[in-house]
C-alpha cells in the first residue's frame, strides 16, 4: 500500500472547518461519527438534511426562508429550496468593514489594494451605472476582461440587479467571442483596451469594435484600462448618460451611490452564463444558478480547502475559466483574494513563490502544467522563500502525476495539503476535492465532495471500486446548470449528461475510487484509448511520458487502424533534443515497464507544440478527429492554432 506524502497534524485536525462541521452534524443529528467516510456517507445518502445543514452553517442571507428543500428525487428536473428569496451579490459582499478584500497584480504595474468597504462602494456605484444605462433582472452583461478587481465589481453589479454575468479572457480570437456572447446578447459589455502578457502590451481596441459590431444587442461599452488605481477616492462625478455607446470604468463608477438595492430572487434564479471548449462545434451556453453556486462553493471553501477569514487565497487563473467564477466566491467566507494578471513566468519563474512570501498567501491554486514547468526548469523553492503562511496547494486542470507530488514535496514544503481537484465548468464546482483532515497519497484525490455521490460505473452501468470507470454522480446535487441558453425541451442538457445513464450523471471523466475514498483520474472518457478493447486513460501515459527529462510536453490519441485502434504519441522534446530511434525506443521501454505494452505507442511524432484550449487542456478530441480526416468545427476554441498546421501534415503520413 502506497504510504501517505503528507499527514494533517492533530492541532490541524482539530482546528480544521471539517472537524467542526464534523461536530455540529453528530450535535443536530444525534450521531457519533468519526471519520470522514461515515460523515460522507451520511451527506449522500440524506442529501435533504445535508445541504440544509450547509444552508445553516454557511449563514447565508435571504429575504424569505425556503418552504421545501427539494420537489423531488428526479434528475434532472428537480428544484431545490423552494420558495427563498437571496441575492447571489448581497452573500458575497455580506462583509463591509476594513479588512483587505482584494489584492491586485500584474505584469509591469503597481499594486492595487481594495477593503471589503471599498469593494462594496465600488459596487454600488457601478450597480447604480448599469441602472442608468437599463440594465434589469433577466438581462444580460458580458465581460471581455483580465483577471482584475474591475472584472469583479462589474460581476457583482450585475448580479446584484438581477441580470446574467457572462466572461471571456481578451486573448480569445473575434470569433471565439461572437461564438459566446452572440448567442447571449448581451446590453452591456466591459471590455479591457489593452492588457500585458509576457512583456508585451497587446491591443484589444480592434477586437472590441468588432465584437460591438457584430452583435447588435450590445448597447454600451465600458472601457477598462490597462491600470488604474481603483483605492483612489472619488473627486469628481462623471454624468452618466445612456447615449454614451463607450464610457470609462472609473467614469462610469465615479457616481456616489450609497446602497445597493439587492433584488430578491429565487434560489435557482440564474448569475453565470459559462461554456462548453467548443473544440468539436459552437459552444453550449451553460446556465447557473445562485443558491447552489453559493452552497457548493461555501462547502468547498470552508470544508474541503478549509478556508477562513484570516486566509489569502489565489487561483491563477483567466476570466474565461470557471476556476475564476470559483475563486470569487471566497468573498462569501471574508477571506482576501490575491489577483494576478499576465504570464507566471514573467518575468521569472519565481513569480509566484515570491508572493506567496510577499502578501502571506495561505491557499495557492495552480496546474500541474505549472508545477511540472517548475520542476523541469530547476526550481527549488524550500530553498529561496520561507512559505510559512503557505497550508493548501490546489490544482486542477488535468491530473497530477507523481513527479508533481513528489517534486512539491521535496521542493516546495513538506507540511503542506497538495489538493489535486476535479469537476468542470458543467457544474461550476468539483466532484472531488482536498480534505484538511485526511492523508494526501500520490497520483489521488483526496477524497469524494460531500454531498456529491460520486461513483465509477463499469460497462454494464454498475458501480464498482477500485476500477476504472465511468464518473457519473447517482444523486441530486444544488450546483447543477438551470439549463442550457436557448434550449428547447433541454435537448441539449439532458443529451450532455443524462443520454448514457438516465436518471443518472454522466460527466465524461475516466476514474478510479480506491478501497479507502481516493478518487484517481484518467483523463477524458471520451478520449479514452481503446487497443485491444482495453480501455486506457490518457493521463495513464502523460504521467509516464511527461516525467522524462528530454519531454516537455506531450499528447496521446487513439487512431482506428485497420480492425483495432492503435496509440498514437505526439511530444515536446526540451531544447534542442530531437526525436531520434534510440528516444523513441526509450520512451515505449519506459512506458511497458510502468504500465502494460497495450500502453505503447505504435508511432511516436516530434511535434513544436501541443494544441490546448484557451483554459489550458489538451484537445485529444479534436486531434484524434482530424487525424480521422474529420475537420475541426472551431478554431476560435484553440489557443494555438498555428500547433495544428504540424498535425494535418502527419496525418497524411498516418493514413498512408
Amino acid at each position: 500500500m502506497n504510504k501517505p506524502l503528507w499527514i494533517p497534524s492533530k492541532e490541524r485536525v482539530k482546528s480544521s472547518n471539517m472537524s467542526a462541521f464534523l461536530k455540529f452534524i453528530n450535535k443536530n443529528f444525534r450521531k457519533k461519527f468519526t471519520s470522514y467516510n461515515h460523515l460522507y456517507n451520511w451527506s449522500v445518502e440524506n442529501p435533504e438534511n445535508f445541504w440544509k445543514s450547509i444552508w445553516e452553517t454557511s449563514g447565508l442571507i435571504y429575504s424569505k426562508n425556503y418552504s421545501k428543500i427539494l420537489s423531488s428525487n428526479k434528475m434532472p428536473g428537480a428544484k431545490w429550496f423552494m420558495g427563498a428569496k437571496l441575492n447571489f451579490a448581497e452573500n458575497l459582499l455580506r462583509f463591509r468593514d476594513d479588512r483587505i478584500a482584494i489584492v491586485s497584480t500584474r505584469e509591469d504595474c503597481p499594486k492595487i489594494v481594495l477593503t471589503y468597504n471599498q469593494l462594496y462602494q465600488k459596487v454600488a456605484a457601478c450597480a447604480h451605472g448599469l441602472k442608468i444605462l437599463g440594465v434589469k433582472k433577466g438581462d444580460r452583461v458580458a465581460g471581455f476582461v483580465p483577471n482584475y478587481p474591475e472584472s469583479i465589481i462589474a460581476m457583482l453589479a450585475t448580479t446584484s440587479i438581477g441580470a446574467l454575468w457572462s466572461s471571456c479572457s481578451p486573448d480569445f480570437g473575434i470569433q471565439g467571442v461572437l461564438d459566446r456572447f452572440g448567442q447571449i446578447k448581451p446590453k452591456v459589455l466591459f471590455a479591457i483596451e489593452e492588457y500585458q502578457y509576457h512583456g508585451k502590451k497587446n491591443d484589444c481596441r480592434h477586437k472590441i469594435k468588432e465584437i460591438k459590431k457584430n452583435i447588435p444587442g450590445i448597447e454600451n461599452v465600458i472601457l477598462l484600462e490597462r491600470f488604474y488605481d481603483l483605492s483612489l477616492n472619488i473627486t469628481k462625478e462623471y454624468k452618466l448618460s445612456k447615449t454614451s455607446k463607450y464610457i470609462y470604468f472609473k467614469d462610469f463608477i465615479s457616481n456616489l451611490s450609497k446602497e445597493i438595492q439587492f433584488e430578491q430572487l429565487a434560489f435557482d434564479h440564474p448569475v453565470y452564463i459559462m461554456y462548453s471548449s467548443g473544440t468539436t462545434g459552437v459552444p453550449k451556453c451553460i446556465v447557473h444558478g445562485a443558491g447552489g453556486t453559493l452552497l457548493q462553493h461555501f462547502k468547498e471553501h470552508t470544508l474541503h480547502s478549509d478556508l477562513k477569514r484570516e486566509d489569502v487565497i489565489t487561483y491563477f487563473t483567466t476570466c474565461g475559466w470557471m476556476m475564476w467564477n470559483w475563486l470569487v466566491s471566497s468573498l462569501q467566507i471574508g477571506a482576501t483574494l490575491f489577483l494576478y494578471d499576465g504570464n507566471p513566468a514573467y518575468p521569472n519563474m519565481n513569480l509566484f513563490w515570491e508572493k506567496i512570501d510577499e502578501e502571506n498567501i495561505t491557499v495557492f491554486g495552480t496546474s500541474p502544467k505549472y508545477l511540472t514547468l517548475c520542476q523541469k526548469r530547476g526550481l527549488n523553492p524550500i530553498q529561496k522563500f520561507n512559505l510559512n503562511s503557505l497550508k493548501t496547494i490546489l490544482s486542477t486542470g488535468s491530473p497530477l502525476s507523481a513527479e508533481n507530488f513528489a517534486w512539491v514535496y521535496s521542493n516546495v514544503k513538506k507540511d503542506v495539503q497538495l489538493s489535486s481537484i476535479s469537476g468542470g465548468t458543467d457544474i461550476i464546482s468539483c466532484f472531488m476535492l482536498g480534505n484538511p483532515v485526511l492523508p494526501v497519497y500520490s497520483e489521488e484525490i483526496q477524497c469524494r465532495g460531500l454531498g456529491m455521490k460520486v461513483e465509477s460505473f463499469n460497462e454494464n452501468g454498475k458501480s464498482q471500486i477500485n476500477k476504472k470507470g465511468e464518473l457519473v454522480c447517482t444523486a441530486l446535487f444544488p450546483s447543477m446548470p438551470v439549463y442550457f441558453w436557448n434550449d428547447k425541451n433541454n435537448k441539449k442538457y439532458k443529451s450532455a449528461y443524462f443520454s448514457k445513464y438516465p436518471g443518472v450523471w454522466h460527466h465524461g471523466d475516466f476514474i478510479k475510487i480506491t478501497k479507502k475514498g481516493g478518487v484517481v483520474v484518467y483523463g477524458r472518457s471520451d478520449a479514452t484509448l481503446n487497443p485491444g478493447g482495453v480501455r486506457i486513460g490518457t493521463a495513464e501515459i502523460y504521467r509516464i511520458v511527461e516525467s522524462m527529462p528530454e519531454v516537455d510536453d506531450s499528447i496521446v490519441i487513439g487512431q482506428n487502424f485497420k480492425t483495432d485502434v492503435r496509440v498514437i504519441l505526439f511530444v515536446v522534446l526540451k531544447g534542442n533534443v530531437k526525436l531520434d530511434k534510440n528516444l523513441e525506443n526509450k520512451i515505449k521501454l519506459k512506458i511497458k515497464m510502468i504500465a502494460t505494452p497495450r500502453h505503447v505507442p505504435a508511432k511516436i511524432f516530434q511535434v513544436a507544440d501541443i494544441p490546448r484550449t484557451i483554459s489550458g487542456k489538451k484537445v485529444e478530441i479534436a486531434i484524434t478527429r482530424m487525424i480521422q480526416g474529420e475537420k475541426i468545427e472551431n478554431l476560435d476554441a484553440i489557443a494555438n492554432p498555428d500547433s495544428l498546421i504540424e498535425f494535418e501534415k502527419i496525418r497524411k503520413d498516418l493514413i498512408n
